[in-house]
């Protein structure tokens, strides 16, 4: 068995030469370790000489990380700023989808004028997103945490503010008490629901200076308010998110689509899997995908674990809980572990 499965994957090597020298530090990385993260990814070998490299292992993953360096050593011509995730991203896009082209996804950017970067999408879905928000005054994105949902959305929102694509950005979550009630919780209302905000503030404050941040939510060009504050408004020429909205009630999803007014744009957010609601709620995210779904101007985008931009464990976190979700629901409760049964 052993020596069948050497000779099957009999050990390759192929060289790749790159003409211009700075790119090549650029691709290959500080000491080399863009080199050493393929090699770590695909369990290859990288020996570097000057602007060439052998690469050896088995010829499919030598096919693979040859062609990931040559489409990097391609968006580096065209001016991209290769960060080290990229060179992640980038090989899990060709290993997932071989017909796809690098530059296509990584060079379809948001520049951000007041910090001079760009966000780029890092997946076939992200894009997908992004040029949804463009052609659509409704986008729904739908998936698990770490996919780009709502950072790229504020990304977007931030964009057509400086554009002057639009007047003012609102960004909105519902407040959901989840185990501790806001009564109990020290402050006034502000106090009380600002805990809820913070990812907002968060993601706000990674694409804007601090100060032109505060400034502008100052002069209510920027808000970041609960839900409920967007009962009886109309919001014109606006970009407004709404996000973790898998925690909204039928009612309160229906009073926030019919907030939309001339002008505006509105993209939400959320998590299927990750509802606080009270049991017997139903969450107006996981309705309204049966509701809108044939209504011209509304479009849905799912995102899935191959989307996750984070830390790369939480990939692998998010395929062990719906591996541990599938186990359970196939056993059944009558055949679960004693420490399935633990609510110690």
């Amino acid at each position: 068995m052993k020596k069948g499965a050497a000779a099957t994957r009999r050990s390759e090597q192929r060289k790749l030469a790159f003409a211009d020298n700075e790119l090549v530090q650029t691709l290959f990385g500080q000491q080399n370790q863009h080199l050493r993260l393929l090699d770590r990814l695909l369990q290859i070998k990288s020996n570097v000489r000057g602007n060439e490299v052998i690469l050896e292992g088995p010829e499919p993953e030598i096919l693979l990380a040859a062609r990931t360096l040559e489409e990097l050593y391609e968006l580096l011509l065209a001016g991209y700023p290769l960060a080290g995730q990229d060179v992640q991203y980038a090989l899990r896009l060709l290993r997932d989808q071989p017909e796809i082209d690098l530059k296509t996804i990584f060079l379809d950017s948001i520049f951000l004028t007041g910090l001079k970067r760009r966000i780029t999408p890092k997946s076939l879905n992200q894009k997908n997103y992004l040029q949804a928000i463009r052609q659509f005054d409704m986008v729904f994105g739908i998936g698990p945490a770490g996919t780009g949902k709502t950072y790229l959305a504020m990304a977007m929102a931030v964009a057509a503010l400086s554009n002057n694509e639009c007047s003012r950005i609102i960004l909105t979550r519902p407040a959901v008490e989840a185990g501790e009630k806001l009564g109990f919780l020290p402050g006034d209302l502000f106090e009380k629901v600002n805990p809820y905000l913070r990812p907002l503030y968060d993601a706000l404050h990674d694409m804007m200076d601090f100060d032109k941040a505060s400034q502008l939510m100052q002069r209510g060009i920027i808000e970041v308010a609960p839900l409920a504050f967007m009962r009886g408004r109309t919001l014109n020429n606006a970009f407004v998110i709404l996000d973790e909205a898998q925690n909204t009630t039928s009612e309160q999803m229906m009073m926030f689509l019919t907030r939309l007014g001339f002008g505006s744009k509105a993209v939400i957010t959320g998590d299927v899997t990750q509802i606080d609601l009270p049991s017997g709620t139903t969450s107006g995210l996981k309705e309204v995908r049966e509701i809108l779904k044939d209504i011209q101007g509304i479009t849905f985008i799912y995102f899935n674990k191959n989307d996750v931009v984070r830390h790369p464990l939480v990939q692998d976190i998010i395929l062990a809980y719906e591996t541990y979700q599938k186990r359970r629901a196939t056993a059944g409760p009558a055949r679960l572990s004693p420490r399935d049964n633990d609510h110690g």
